[in-house]
């Protein structure tokens, strides 16, 4: 048993990081331990949402609108930044430390148990460990909706034995193919896992490769898919800077302004996907109207996306964006030649070393004045030394940086207060920066 929320968090960490693990993915033992604590994803309404990119953008966006119409809403999404509860959310409050010491203990002892009457082959990894916890808190809570992030693939995944009312697929790219498989079809196959027998799928067109095995899984599974291109503004010019993008858009007859705070042309998709699965939950006994709709994207809420941050009129102006494949990396070079055409870019970059760290930089490196090589600290890190030699041929100015704070610390020398300094390459290095960097936006 736990004994305080530290050690909780501590024997959770132990448990290590799912793709280091040799164990294979099986949902099975997600339903034995689920089981075990008497279903709780049974006694929830969800959404659960998969993808490459954007999942998280759309999960918050959507839980914002859901949130907005006055209803319990649950958040679980994945990487957290900071903090572990992070992922955990009700009404955008992350789980209190004394709740989370609690469920684990009661997730622990039964995962134990079952080991010990061979139940289980082993403990629960860590990510089956946090979604159980996930589902029981939520489930205890009373909500009246959970939107879930998937936390890699979709059919194998631990939050897949929810059974939502709907499932949303968001862009699909290249990322874990170790796990998911080399080519698009077969990762789109994983992310398709999701869908339901005779279920609501939300989607939009994308990769003709993408579109040939979704359309095919919706067909096999007799599903309902539903277009978000409806809910994509117009290609007439909108009006978009540093803080919002607006746009008129019709909803139930209704014409509102939507205005979202998550920058790149890109978010259009992921609030697209949003307003849209809001409108299906109306056929599941929800009630959002186009005003619920428009308050909730509005107020939306996705830390290290695009986020910019400056402490004050003398310090130099961050970006943090958790982009960590090259899909994500082109999203980012797009937004930042967007809105800095002028600038003098700075980028402090650590990734993964089990990424494509080499396209990504192909990608991002050149539109920079000069890039700070880091590592966070995490066992699957690159060191500044690894990123340097895979980087070399993309950039001529990259300087070594032992540690993220180091690294912050050279760029905002280098930057002066005209400069824009670009924290990214992995939510790891972006949620030490948010950690380093917070007490002096928080006082500004």
């Amino acid at each position: 048993m736990a004994a305080s929320y530290q050690q909780a968090v501590a024997e959770l960490l132990s448990l290590g990081h799912e793709l280091t693990s040799q164990r294979k993915f099986d949902l099975d033992h997600m339903r034995v331990l689920a089981a075990t604590l008497g279903n709780p994803q049974r006694r929830i309404q969800s959404v659960l949402i998969a993808g490459t990119n954007g999942k998280g953008s759309t999960a918050a966006t959507l839980a914002s609108i859901v949130g907005a119409a006055g209803y319990r809403t649950g958040l679980y999404t994945s990487p957290h930044l900071v903090r572990i509860n992070e992922r955990i959310q009700i009404n955008r409050e992350p789980i209190s430390d004394a709740e989370f010491a609690l469920i684990y203990d009661r997730v622990d002892s039964a995962a134990r148990e079952l080991v010990s009457r061979s139940q289980l082959p082993w403990h629960p990894s860590f990510f089956e460990m946090l979604t159980a916890m996930m589902f029981e808190y939520f489930a205890s809570a009373g909500l009246e909706l959970a939107v879930l992030e998937v936390g890699m693939g979709g059919r194998l995944d631990a939050t897949n034995i929810a059974d939502p009312a709907i499932s949303v697929i968001t862009d699909i790219d290249f990322d874990h193919q170790k796990f998911l498989g080399d080519t698009l079809p077969e990762i789109a196959h994983e992310k398709a896992g999701i869908m339901r027998p005779g279920g609501t799928v939300v989607l939009l067109p994308q990769h003709p490769r993408v579109n040939d095995v979704l359309g095919q899984e919706i067909m096999e599974r007799n599903a309902n898919p539903v277009s978000a291109v409806k809910n994509m503004p117009s290609l007439t010019p909108m009006a978009e800077t540093h803080a919002t993008k607006e746009y008129p858009l019709e909803l139930m007859g209704e014409t509102v302004q939507i205005a979202s705070p998550l920058a790149g042309r890109h978010q259009l998709r992921n609030v697209a996907l949003a307003i849209t699965t809001a409108e299906e939950l109306n056929h599941f006994g929800f009630r959002i109207s186009p005003a619920h709709i428009a308050e909730g994207v509005k107020n939306t809420r996705w830390p290290g996306r695009f986020e910019i941050m400056r402490s004050g009129p003398n310090e130099p102006e961050f970006v943090l964006d958790v982009a960590h494949n090259p899909a994500g990396a082109w999203a980012l070079r797009s937004t930042l030649s967007a809105l800095y055409p002028e600038r003098r870019l700075i980028f402090v970059f650590g990734a993964m070393r089990d990424k494509a760290i080499r396209e990504i930089a192909e990608i991002l490196f050149p539109v920079a004045d000069t890039v700070i090589a880091t590592h966070a600290e995490s066992p699957r890190a690159a060191t500044a030394q690894e990123i340097m030699d895979l980087a070399r041929h993309t950039q001529e100015r990259i300087i070594p940086q032992p540690s993220v704070s180091a690294a912050l610390e050279k760029a905002r020398a280098m930057a002066g207060n005209k400069g824009v300094i670009v924290v990214t390459g992995s939510i790891y290095v972006v949620g030490e920066a948010v950690a380093i960097l917070a007490p002096a936006f928080q006082g500004a």
